[in-house]
């Protein structure tokens, strides 16, 4: 599902509740149950220029959340316990797993209050630059110079272009293209990219990415809670597609040695940068797999089959857009109506397809 659910999709969702479809439906469509991305977790802000809001939830909300899953009788469990029931019988519950990306320190300000108070098992996927100081939050870059300026200007494909960002509608389409531009840039010329516009107009990109990121103390607290899984999502967090295979393999490995050296234990889960269906392919999971992961988490919507379907290294999950407060959608997501059957991942499909992650998961 898009991050953006438009106004068809939103009808959809709201007749499936409120006719009982999606109750209904859960029975054939349910599966095992579902993994929900979360990014960052903190008190809602009311600036009116907020691209990436999409991203984020309230702790409020978070606290609804859990208390609704428990309340329609969702096992809530970690991923360990994902991998687990994705390849034995269904159990009389169908469960949910929440997972956040990115590392930020909210998660340890904001959520980890609300999933300790719940005693909810969750996952953290750590791209492991960051801690470090070393990760390039360019999209919180990007927004901090058209949020403060009137117009901007800046090289792409060899020409200067200028846009102007006067009023919020026409930031949020500034926004819109050249974060769009930026996710196709290779890792070294998006740094050019970015660094690009910071020199011009003043933002200090390493400043921002500091501020993001838990670091390691965080993540060592984190790490001896029994109920928090540290996993990992690469060095530094970009799309695999956008790298040649031996910089993604390389990725790949180093994201969990870093981690494991960091935290002193085994790291058995990885999820794909960004996780959509353009950002990754088929053979990004087999390094997962090669690398040692136990598992790999994508952004790609559905549910986990009951019958074992469901590839581990292609795992669904459905992506929580942060505009939305509405327990009824979650409600209607969490049953599994909205989405197509997983379809089986045998080895002979995947040598026919070998590149093609929506094989694995639809």
């Amino acid at each position: 599902m898009a991050s953006d659910i438009g106004i068809l999709q939103r009808a959809r969702i709201e007749l499936a509740y409120f006719s009982g479809y999606a109750r209904l439906k859960q029975r054939s469509s349910g599966g095992a149950g579902v993994i929900l991305k979360f990014e960052r977790v903190r008190p809602r802000s009311f600036r009116r220029f907020q691209p990436n809001r999409s991203r984020e939830i309230t702790p409020e909300f978070l606290d609804r959340a859990i208390r609704a899953l428990k309340r329609w009788n969702f096992d809530l469990i970690s991923m360990d316990e994902v991998c687990r029931r994705a390849v034995t019988m269904p159990e009389a519950n169908r469960f949910v797993s929440l997972t956040f990306d990115g590392g930020c320190k909210d998660v340890i300000a904001s959520a980890y209050p609300v999933l300790s108070k719940h005693g909810v098992p969750f996952t953290v996927y750590l791209p492991t630059a960051f801690p470090d100081g070393l990760g390039e939050a360019w999209w919180l870059a990007l927004e901090a110079i058209i949020a403060r300026e009137n117009r901007i200007s800046l090289v792409i494909d060899g020409k200067e272009r200028r846009f102007s960002t006067s009023d919020t509608s026409e930031k949020n389409q500034a926004y819109g293209f050249l974060a769009s531009w930026m996710r196709t840039l290779t890792p070294s010329d998006l740094s050019l990219a970015i660094h690009d516009l910071c020199t011009r107009y003043s933002v200090d990109p390493a400043v921002l990415s500091r501020g993001l990121s838990m670091d390691w103390d965080d993540l060592a607290r984190l790490a001896r809670d029994p109920l928090v899984t540290i996993g990992s999502a690469t060095v530094n967090y970009h799309p695999l597609s956008n790298l040649r295979e031996a910089e993604a393999a390389r990725e790949i490995a180093m994201g969990k040695a870093v981690a494991e050296a960091a935290l002193d234990r085994d790291v058995r889960h990885f999820a794909y940068p960004q996780g959509d269906r353009g950002s990754w392919h088929r053979r990004h999971a087999a390094m997962a797999r090669e690398a040692g992961f136990a598992s790999a988490v994508s952004a790609i919507p559905g549910v986990i089959a009951s019958n074992g379907d469901t590839n581990l290294y292609a795992l669904p999950r459905i992506a929580w857009d942060g505009r939305r407060r509405s327990l009824r959608v979650l409600r209607v997501l969490v049953s599994g109506a909205m989405f197509a059957p997983v379809r089986p991942t045998g080895e002979r499909e995947a040598a026919a397809t070998p590149d093609d992650p929506a094989a694995t998961s639809s």
